[in-house]
Order: structure tokens, then sequence, then C-alpha cells
């Protein structure tokens, strides 16, 4: 167990990058709860042999939660004020939604009572009733028999968030990025923050720039009198950020200033899960943000010009995929705005793609052999990855900029425009569309796209600038050969230093 307390710094292949940012979070003086991981070695060793890992870990498990509970004041399982903990998991390199987490868990008859009496019925019986949803789906399957004890559950849960490094979800995610099948996850104990308490609390997501289009401003949602999963699962119609500001400017303003730290902390763009229980606010993870191609190149482009990394970072931080996304045919406005307008939404990702609306993840990835196809659900969730990695472009009922079809989206590059309102999908279900990311559009037919040139973007011509001055390539080179030249000959330095 290793306490998240800011005191030292901390490995983040060990504690894995939600744990790495609490405690950087922490050491820094932001207002995070106090969280303690158990190390992805640990789960290495439980994909080997479960039982004897668990007995293992059992005993720190428990003096951890003795700290927790000496650094909120609250006790776990039993007390007139009762801890609850959030079981998350935590791999090395953020893999959003792809594994599992569990809410409000600690809750028995005698815990129920106590928040009853310390915050009222209503609130208790709305977090019981969350956590035993949660638990019943995460950990057993579907079963409703949750265990009454706390001490169960929580031995439960932690088990629930290793064996979810073997999902095939998260299988597929990694496949796609290339990331290491050993590596395992850890697993952050935390204590709970409640948004679910009244008017005066809530939950959100913010982005320190906006991801989709690379614009300066602060970017997210807020939800009030709510927790987290409401706001990241795309069942709920959350309100922009700035409806925080006009209920809460004091908070809003205490988020904006925390979003500048830890931006300035990371040197990148960062996506940040918050909570506000009754007035104050609580933030619960920070992470690099997951990015459209054209964020991911004026993002490069702009910390650059703020100082914050120099032109070699930037030809690090701009992939060849997002060139070759930007490169790609767009819509012109008279060919859009010709053809039938199905539905409109968010636009989530941007770019532009054309294929038959299939709803059923799996037939999006039987039917994606032979044709184009665009996956369209009331909303997504990480079981859905397999098909939103076949598809062209993603749409969806509900769900707002921050939901998970919005946030996987931007980081697979696939079009996407979200919440289009309920119902709205069996009107065109089975019928070759058009997806507009750019201006959050349905429109009927495969529409002609027409090519452009680099010299169409000052982005890109600034970018090959870079390049050029980092790597002088021999000859007429595209910009994507030049990335991809400029890019080796970083990597094979970077191998060098290290022989």
């Amino acid at each position: 167990m290793i306490r998240l307390d800011g005191s030292v710094q901390l490995d983040r292949m060990l504690v894995g990058n939600k744990g790495y940012g609490l405690d950087a979070m922490r050491r820094h003086g932001l207002p995070v709860p106090p969280a303690f991981a158990i190390t992805t070695a640990a789960c290495r060793e439980w994909q080997r042999d479960p039982a004897a890992v668990m007995d293992s870990i059992w005993p720190h498990v428990r003096q951890a939660l003795k700290w927790l509970e000496s650094e909120t004041g609250r006790t776990f399982g039993r007390g007139a004020h009762p801890l609850l903990v959030s079981v998350r998991s935590g791999a090395a390199q953020s893999m959003p939604g792809m594994m599992d987490t569990v809410l409000d868990l600690g809750i028995d008859d005698q815990v129920h009572a106590a928040l009853a009496a310390e915050c009222g019925d209503a609130f208790a019986a709305d977090t019981r009733s969350r956590f035993r949803q949660m638990y019943s789906k995460i950990v057993l399957d579907g079963s409703d028999a949750v265990p009454t004890e706390p001490w169960a559950q929580l031995r439960g849960a932690i088990e629930a968030v290793f064996e979810s490094w073997n999902t095939d979800r998260a299988k597929a995610y990694r496949a796609h990025h290339g990331l290491d099948d050993d590596a395992g996850t850890a697993v952050v104990v935390q204590a709970m923050v409640f948004g679910n308490l009244g008017d005066h609390s809530g939950s959100g997501v913010l982005f320190s720039r906006n991801p989709v289009t690379g614009a300066p401003e602060p970017f997210g949602e807020w939800l009030a009198c709510s927790q987290g999963e409401d706001v990241v699962a795309g069942t709920h119609d959350c309100d922009p950020i700035d409806a925080l500001a006009d209920t809460q400017p004091d908070i809003h303003r205490q988020l904006l200033q925390s979003a500048h730290t830890l931006e300035a902390l990371g040197t990148d763009v960062q996506d940040i899960e918050f909570t506000v229980q009754e007035g104050k606010l609580w933030i619960l993870q920070t992470r690099n943000a997951k990015r459209s191609a054209a964020a991911a190149v004026r993002f490069a482009l702009s910390l650059r010009a703020e100082g914050v990394i120099d032109d070699r970072e930037v030809v690090r931080r701009v992939e060849p995929s997002h060139i070759e996304t930007l490169l790609k045919p767009a819509l012109q406005p008279e060919t859009r705005l010709a053809a039938k307008l199905l539905a409109k939404g968010l636009p989530a990702c941007p770019g532009i793609a054309s294929g038959v609306v299939i709803t059923d993840p799996d037939e999006v990835l039987e039917a994606a052999d032979d044709q184009d196809v665009i996956l369209a659900r009331a909303t997504t969730s990480p079981d859905d990855i397999h098909g939103m990695l076949a598809a062209t472009a993603v749409v969806t009922e509900l769900g707002g900029a921050t939901s998970h079809a919005a946030v996987v989206s931007r980081e697979i590059g696939r079009p996407a425009v979200v919440g289009c309102g309920e119902g709205t999908i069996t009107s065109f279900a089975g019928q070759v569309v058009t997806v507009d990311g750019n201006n959050g559009e349905v429109r009927a037919g495969a529409l002609e796209l027409t090519a452009w040139k680099i010299s169409d973007s000052p982005e890109l011509i600034e970018l090959e600038a870079i390049i050029d001055a980092v790597h002088p390539s021999a000859g007429a080179a595209t910009l994507l050969d030049k990335l991809t030249a400029a890019r080796a000959a970083l990597e094979s330095e970077t191998s060098g230093d290290h022989e």
C-alpha cells in the first residue's frame, strides 16, 4: 500500500496515472480527498494467484483504511460519521473508461442509518441505491447478492478492478494503442466526497483548454446534485461549465485556478474530474487530455508560443495520425446544406465520415469488413469500444461533450456527434448517412468531399517550418513524411541517450 499524501515523489509505473496525479495534487496543496494505492505489481501477481495476493495485501489494506479514517475524521463501516470510499482503476497510461470503478462503498444498515441522521433520508437512500446498482453490475455481473459487510464489499471491489484489466474492452483498447498487456493496473481507494448531497453540490469535468477545437478557453460540463458517473456515462444532459459560475462563482474561480496550476505542472492540457460538496471544491483526478487531431496541433503550437515546450517537444506531441486526419478531404458548405438534415447534436470530435448506420457494436464489427459503418447508440459504454474502433464515426442520442462517446471518439480520431435527442437514431438506422463532426450534424447520403492542401492551414504551415528546423529534410517530402522522419530521429536520439 502506498499513501498518496504528497510526501515523496512516486513512480507513475507503480501507482498508476491516477494515483500519480492525486499524489502530485496533494503535494501542491490542491483540495484532494485522501487516498492510497495498491500497486500495479500487486495486480500482476494477482493475475497468477488471486487468493494468495489478496491474503497478503489484506492486512495492509486494513491499515491504510485506518489512515484514511484519521485523515477524514470518519470511520469505515461504523460510527456516527461513517467513511465511504471509491475503488478505482489506474493504469500507468490512462485508459479512460476501459476498466472498472465502484463508488459509495461501505454501506450496511447501520451506516445507512448514520448517513440518514447526518445528512438526511433522501441522501442516504440515493447513495445506497447508487452503490448497490454499481456493485451489482461491476462486481457481481448483474447479481443482486451484494455483501452486507463493508470489508467484504471492499475486498470484492478490489478484486473486480484487478479483474477488469483483462476484460475484452481493455484488451481491445490496449491492442489499438500498442500498450503492454502485462503492465497491470493500480487500485486507488479514496475517501468519497458527495456531489449528490444537495443543491450546492454536484460534479463535473473540466478541460483546461478546448479538446475539440484547440481553443484556449476552458471547456467542460457540470451537473448539480450528481455524482461523477452521471456526467461521464453520457446518460444525463449536463450544463456547460459556465453554469457553475452563475450559481457558485467562488467555486468556479477556484476550479479555473486549479486548472491553471495543473496545466503548468503537467506542461500539457489537462482533463480534470471534480466534485463540489456543499460549497467545497474537491479535485478527484487530473490527466493529460485526450484531444482531436486539430486540437493536438493547436495545443502544441500554443504551448510552444507560451514558452512551455520547445520545437522538439512539438514534434513529439504531434503524431502522424493527426496529420493524416487533418489532410482528409472536407465537406464543402454548398454540398452540406443541400443534403437533408437528419439529426443535430454537439460536435464531439471533428471530421467527416459516411457509412451505413448500425446500432449494435457487434454488428458494426462484423459489417465493417465490407463497408463503411456508423455506430449509432443511445449512449456508448466501455463495452462498445470494439464497435467504436471498427466504425468510421459515432453518433449518440444522449450525453454531452465530456461523455464516454465524446472522450473516446476524440482519442481514437472518429468523427462524433453526441446528444442528438432521445429517439432520433431510429429514424435513420440502416440508412447511409454522413456524420459531420465539425458542425454536429447527421445528413442523408454519402456526401462528396473535396481534398485540400497544407497551404489552406496556417497551423500546418507553422508546424512544417518547426519540423524543418528540428530535422531538415532532403527533397520535397510531404509533411507527413517529414514528421515521421523527425519523430524517428528524436526517438533514436533518446534511445542512444539511454544506452
